[in-house]
């Protein structure tokens, strides 16, 4: 018998007024109802109940025993209320890590939103200059970029995302257009040095052929919002997110090189722990993190550079 059971019990049984009313709310014999309530008495020591062969009556202990076991049962139902309400309504403290600028200028504006939305969700949003353990950290979702190696991971995938080649009309003017892959080691190349990727190598593809180049420039950088503006800046070529380049190339002040060839995928990707019982505010924000990077709304908001 667990303790709840037993508080449950006691309740029905004082609620009842006799051995035998409670019997018969429970289907089972007086004997029965006796022998329980008598393990429970032995269990705490003390005498709950004084009883006749008609009626009982609660002792000193036992409406101690009574009063905390109703506030614990009322506490209780109210506990899984909520649990159960949560499943169905997004509420309560969600917590998401994502890249600092991609976390500034997208999930950060979408989480604005969705709290305007959902009122009773909280959110807190850690921004970190590298992914963090997700397993180690006590986060709801995480946003990633590329390929998701951590096979404890539910990834859902929230939009399409490549990494592309591009210069400054004036760079390309003053020091040509690269035709191949190769040829990138001899131009100026803007290189991030973030997280633990290989500083300084590029991967491309064309024609099933992956070649890995070494390439190098005068300007390298850890913020990705600095690597932007020197490339506006003509001081060389950069590999950036289609998310971040997209309004400079429909403007002119960016053009892509090297359109032909594959870059590594950067598809961004929404990670948690649990596939199973995840909570309604999960839920509630991927679905709306989702939407909100479809193309129709992009084009109608006015997007901030990602970095």
């Amino acid at each position: 018998m667990n303790q709840v059971s037993e508080l449950g019990f006691f309740v029905l049984l004082a609620k009842a007024g006799s051995l035998a009313a409670a019997a018969r709310e429970m289907n089972v014999t007086p004997s029965a109802v006796t022998k329980r309530l008598s393990g429970l008495e032995d269990r705490l020591g003390v005498r709950l109940l004084n009883r006749t062969t008609r009626r009982i009556s609660l002792t000193n202990e036992g409406e101690i025993y009574l009063h905390h076991a109703q506030r614990i049962l009322t506490d209780i139902a109210d506990m899984e209320g909520l649990v159960a309400h949560s499943r169905t309504t997004p509420r309560g403290l969600l917590r998401i890590n994502a890249p600092l600028g991609f976390g500034r200028s997208y999930i950060a504006p979408v989480a604005s939103e969705f709290m305007q939305r959902y009122p009773e969700v909280e959110i807190q949003l850690k921004l970190t200059d590298r992914p963090i353990n997700l397993p180690d950290e006590a986060i709801d979702i995480a946003i990633r970029f590329g390929e998701i190696p951590d096979s404890r991971l539910i990834a859902r995938k929230i939009a399409a995302n490549r990494r592309l080649l591009c210069a400054a009309p004036g760079y390309l003017k003053q020091n040509g257009r690269p035709a191949t892959a190769a040829e990138l080691s001899g131009h100026q190349c803007i290189v991030l040095r973030q997280n633990d990727a290989t500083y300084g190598l590029w991967r491309l593809s064309k024609d099933g052929k992956t070649e890995n180049i070494r390439v190098s420039g005068k300007a390298s950088t850890n913020d990705g919002e600095v690597a932007l503006k020197w490339a506006l800046d003509g001081h060389g070529i950069l590999m950036r997110a289609e998310w971040d380049l997209t309004r400079y190339l429909r403007s002119g002040r960016l053009e892509l090189v090297l359109e032909d060839y594959a870059t590594p995928p950067a598809d961004i990707y929404a990670v948690y722990l649990e596939k199973l019982n995840i909570s309604a505010k999960v839920v509630a924000f991927l679905d709306y993190l989702q939407e909100s990077f479809l193309p129709e709304r992009q084009q109608r908001d006015e997007t901030p550079s990602i970095w």
